[in-house]
């Protein structure tokens, strides 16, 4: 018998929900639309494994996009810190 170990990437996974990294201008307009700052959002660590794909730099603004079965599509927004 195999004792390999299969890995499963977290991004993978069917109950992620779907990350991605906002150009500046759309992040400048989120910022505007909640009139805020980027440190005021919440944070999400540079090194969490729901965006290690997406290779974030410290600074960059995180778009989360969740399904959900009573609202359809929600959407949040992180703030990548160091870590």
């Amino acid at each position: 018998m195999s004792s390999e170990k299969k890995i499963l990437k977290i991004t993978d996974h069917i109950y992620q929900p779907k990350h991605e990294i906002l150009p500046k201008n759309q992040a400048e307009d989120v910022l505007k639309k909640y009139n805020t700052k980027p440190s005021q959002l919440p944070y999400i660590l540079q090194s969490d494994r729901g965006i290690e794909d997406l290779d974030p730099r410290p600074g960059d603004i995180i778009k989360i996009t969740r399904r959900s079965p009573t609202s359809g599509e929600s959407v949040y927004y992180r703030y990548v810190v160091e870590g």
